[in-house]
Protein backbone atom coordinates (compact mmCIF):
# COMPACT_ATOMS: atom_id res chain seq x y z
CA UNK A 1 0.00 0.00 0.00
CA UNK A 2 2.76 2.67 -0.98
CA UNK A 3 0.26 5.24 -2.33
CA UNK A 4 -1.36 5.07 1.26
CA UNK A 5 1.90 4.99 2.98
CA UNK A 6 3.70 7.83 1.41
CA UNK A 7 0.13 10.14 1.14
CA UNK A 8 0.14 10.22 5.68
CA UNK A 9 3.97 11.18 5.32
CA UNK A 10 3.82 14.10 3.13
CA UNK A 11 0.83 15.53 5.00
CA UNK A 12 2.30 15.25 8.14
CA UNK A 13 4.63 18.43 7.16
CA UNK A 14 1.57 20.46 6.60
CA UNK A 15 -0.38 19.07 9.29
CA UNK A 16 2.14 19.99 12.23
CA UNK A 17 2.57 23.42 10.93
CA UNK A 18 -1.02 24.06 11.09
CA UNK A 19 -1.17 22.30 14.64
CA UNK A 20 1.34 25.09 16.04
CA UNK A 21 -0.96 27.29 16.15
CA UNK A 22 -4.52 24.75 17.31
CA UNK A 23 -5.31 21.18 17.63
CA UNK A 24 -6.12 20.34 14.48
CA UNK A 25 -8.84 17.15 13.52
CA UNK A 26 -8.00 14.80 10.87
CA UNK A 27 -10.78 12.80 9.55
CA UNK A 28 -10.36 9.54 7.46
CA UNK A 29 -13.51 8.12 5.63
CA UNK A 30 -13.87 4.84 3.33
CA UNK A 31 -15.75 1.76 2.56
CA UNK A 32 -15.55 -1.02 5.29
CA UNK A 33 -12.25 -2.82 4.22
CA UNK A 34 -10.74 -0.20 2.76
CA UNK A 35 -7.85 0.63 4.93
CA UNK A 36 -8.96 3.31 7.37
CA UNK A 37 -6.98 2.23 10.38
CA UNK A 38 -3.83 1.49 8.66
CA UNK A 39 -3.82 4.96 7.05
CA UNK A 40 -4.49 6.73 10.54
CA UNK A 41 -1.84 4.81 12.03
CA UNK A 42 0.74 5.83 8.75
CA UNK A 43 -0.26 9.49 9.80
CA UNK A 44 -0.27 8.99 13.37
CA UNK A 45 3.21 7.42 13.37
CA UNK A 46 4.35 10.02 10.70
CA UNK A 47 4.04 12.85 13.01
CA UNK A 48 4.72 11.53 15.99
CA UNK A 49 8.05 11.05 14.26
CA UNK A 50 8.24 14.63 13.60
CA UNK A 51 7.43 15.81 17.42
CA UNK A 52 4.13 15.89 17.02
CA UNK A 53 1.53 14.61 19.47
CA UNK A 54 -0.91 12.47 17.93
CA UNK A 55 -3.55 10.28 19.14
CA UNK A 56 -6.15 8.25 17.16
CA UNK A 57 -9.40 7.96 17.89
CA UNK A 58 -11.93 5.79 15.81
CA UNK A 59 -15.03 5.77 15.25
CA UNK A 60 -15.70 2.32 16.34
CA UNK A 61 -15.73 3.52 19.45
CA UNK A 62 -19.31 4.27 19.17
CA UNK A 63 -20.97 0.93 18.24
CA UNK A 64 -23.88 0.35 20.04
CA UNK A 65 -23.52 -2.81 22.22
CA UNK A 66 -24.59 -6.12 20.96
CA UNK A 67 -27.10 -6.43 23.63
CA UNK A 68 -28.87 -2.85 22.67
CA UNK A 69 -28.96 -4.08 19.37
CA UNK A 70 -30.83 -6.99 20.32
CA UNK A 71 -32.99 -4.74 21.87
CA UNK A 72 -33.69 -2.44 18.77
CA UNK A 73 -33.59 -5.13 16.49
CA UNK A 74 -30.69 -4.21 14.54
CA UNK A 75 -28.06 -7.01 14.98
CA UNK A 76 -28.38 -8.47 11.63
CA UNK A 77 -27.28 -4.98 10.12
CA UNK A 78 -24.08 -4.12 12.72
CA UNK A 79 -21.86 -1.99 10.79
CA UNK A 80 -24.63 0.25 9.65
CA UNK A 81 -24.91 4.02 10.26
CA UNK A 82 -28.12 3.41 12.63
CA UNK A 83 -25.83 1.11 15.17
CA UNK A 84 -23.78 3.98 15.98
CA UNK A 85 -24.06 6.30 18.63
CA UNK A 86 -23.93 9.16 16.61
CA UNK A 87 -24.61 12.24 18.66
CA UNK A 88 -22.17 10.73 21.52
CA UNK A 89 -19.66 10.79 18.64
CA UNK A 90 -20.15 14.15 17.42
CA UNK A 91 -20.19 15.38 21.42
CA UNK A 92 -16.52 13.83 21.87
CA UNK A 93 -15.26 15.77 18.73
CA UNK A 94 -16.71 19.14 20.25
CA UNK A 95 -15.14 17.96 23.22
CA UNK A 96 -11.65 17.70 21.86
CA UNK A 97 -12.04 20.61 19.56
CA UNK A 98 -12.80 23.07 22.66
CA UNK A 99 -9.59 21.63 24.21
CA UNK A 100 -10.01 21.12 27.44
CA UNK A 101 -7.40 21.33 30.85
CA UNK A 102 -8.22 18.23 31.89
CA UNK A 103 -7.70 14.69 29.76
CA UNK A 104 -10.61 13.62 27.83
CA UNK A 105 -11.31 10.32 27.86
CA UNK A 106 -12.59 8.75 24.50
CA UNK A 107 -14.32 4.82 23.74
CA UNK A 108 -12.71 1.74 21.97
CA UNK A 109 -13.28 -0.87 20.16
CA UNK A 110 -12.51 -4.32 21.16
CA UNK A 111 -11.92 -6.70 17.78
CA UNK A 112 -11.68 -9.68 19.33
CA UNK A 113 -15.36 -8.83 21.57
CA UNK A 114 -16.52 -6.78 18.74
CA UNK A 115 -17.52 -4.50 21.51
CA UNK A 116 -16.94 -0.36 22.19
CA UNK A 117 -14.70 -0.56 25.68
CA UNK A 118 -15.48 2.79 27.57
CA UNK A 119 -12.67 5.26 28.32
CA UNK A 120 -10.35 3.47 26.58
CA UNK A 121 -8.43 6.20 24.64
CA UNK A 122 -6.88 8.86 26.56
CA UNK A 123 -6.70 12.57 24.56
CA UNK A 124 -4.49 14.81 26.85
CA UNK A 125 -4.90 18.41 26.55
CA UNK A 126 -1.51 18.42 25.69
CA UNK A 127 -2.81 16.53 22.32
CA UNK A 128 -2.13 18.80 19.38
CA UNK A 129 -3.23 16.35 16.47
CA UNK A 130 -6.55 14.22 16.19
CA UNK A 131 -6.73 11.76 14.05
CA UNK A 132 -10.65 9.61 13.33
CA UNK A 133 -11.65 6.96 10.98
CA UNK A 134 -14.64 5.16 10.02
CA UNK A 135 -17.05 4.71 7.42
CA UNK A 136 -19.69 7.39 7.81
CA UNK A 137 -17.46 10.73 8.66
CA UNK A 138 -18.66 12.21 5.58
CA UNK A 139 -22.39 10.98 5.74
CA UNK A 140 -24.88 13.95 4.47
CA UNK A 141 -27.93 12.53 6.74
CA UNK A 142 -29.56 12.79 10.17
CA UNK A 143 -26.94 13.20 12.98
CA UNK A 144 -23.82 12.21 10.78
CA UNK A 145 -23.65 15.52 8.93
CA UNK A 146 -22.69 16.98 11.94
CA UNK A 147 -19.41 15.06 12.16
CA UNK A 148 -17.71 16.93 8.82
CA UNK A 149 -18.25 20.40 10.87
CA UNK A 150 -15.75 19.18 13.37
CA UNK A 151 -13.05 18.07 11.03
CA UNK A 152 -10.14 20.34 10.02
CA UNK A 153 -9.65 17.86 6.58
CA UNK A 154 -11.21 14.80 5.63
CA UNK A 155 -9.34 11.67 3.62
CA UNK A 156 -11.54 8.84 1.58
CA UNK A 157 -9.30 5.79 1.15
CA UNK A 158 -10.34 4.49 -2.45
CA UNK A 159 -9.69 0.88 -2.72
CA UNK A 160 -10.51 -1.89 -5.31
CA UNK A 161 -13.35 -3.70 -4.45
CA UNK A 162 -11.35 -7.70 -4.97
CA UNK A 163 -9.29 -7.29 -2.25
CA UNK A 164 -11.32 -4.97 0.24
CA UNK A 165 -14.33 -8.01 -0.15
CA UNK A 166 -11.71 -10.61 0.83
CA UNK A 167 -9.97 -8.76 3.85
CA UNK A 168 -13.01 -8.29 5.13
CA UNK A 169 -14.18 -11.99 4.49
CA UNK A 170 -10.89 -13.11 6.27
CA UNK A 171 -11.84 -10.58 8.98
CA UNK A 172 -15.10 -11.79 9.73
CA UNK A 173 -13.50 -15.58 9.68
CA UNK A 174 -10.75 -14.20 12.38
CA UNK A 175 -13.11 -13.46 14.03
CA UNK A 176 -15.72 -16.42 14.52
CA UNK A 177 -17.96 -16.76 11.48
CA UNK A 178 -17.89 -19.60 9.34
CA UNK A 179 -16.75 -19.06 5.80
CA UNK A 180 -20.39 -19.41 4.20
CA UNK A 181 -21.23 -16.89 7.25
CA UNK A 182 -18.44 -14.57 6.53
CA UNK A 183 -19.08 -14.33 2.88
CA UNK A 184 -22.44 -13.90 3.58
CA UNK A 185 -21.95 -10.63 5.71
CA UNK A 186 -19.93 -9.45 3.16
CA UNK A 187 -22.48 -9.01 0.61
CA UNK A 188 -25.71 -8.25 2.53
CA UNK A 189 -24.29 -6.26 4.89
CA UNK A 190 -20.81 -4.43 4.26
CA UNK A 191 -21.75 -4.04 0.45
CA UNK A 192 -24.60 -2.12 1.22
CA UNK A 193 -22.77 -0.08 3.76
CA UNK A 194 -19.52 0.31 0.97
CA UNK A 195 -22.16 1.46 -1.45
CA UNK A 196 -23.78 4.18 1.10
CA UNK A 197 -20.16 5.14 1.83
CA UNK A 198 -19.18 5.57 -1.23
CA UNK A 199 -21.99 8.16 -2.34
CA UNK A 200 -19.98 10.64 0.07
CA UNK A 201 -16.56 10.33 -1.77
CA UNK A 202 -17.19 13.85 -3.67
CA UNK A 203 -17.42 15.34 0.01
CA UNK A 204 -13.62 14.04 0.90
CA UNK A 205 -10.88 17.12 1.21
CA UNK A 206 -8.24 14.55 0.30
CA UNK A 207 -7.90 11.06 -1.70
CA UNK A 208 -6.00 8.53 -0.90
CA UNK A 209 -5.25 5.60 -3.43
CA UNK A 210 -4.80 2.27 -1.53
Amino acid sequence: MSGAAEAPAAAAERIAAAATTRRVIIGIAGPPGSGKSTVAELLVDALRARGVRAVAVPMDGFHLSDAVLEHLGRMGRKGAPETFDVDGYVELLRRIRSGSARTIYAPGFERTLEQPIAAAIAVEPEAEVIVTEGNYLLLDDGGWREVAAELDECWYVDTADAPRRERLRRRHEEFGKSPEEAAGWVDDVDEPNADLVRSTRHRATHHIEN
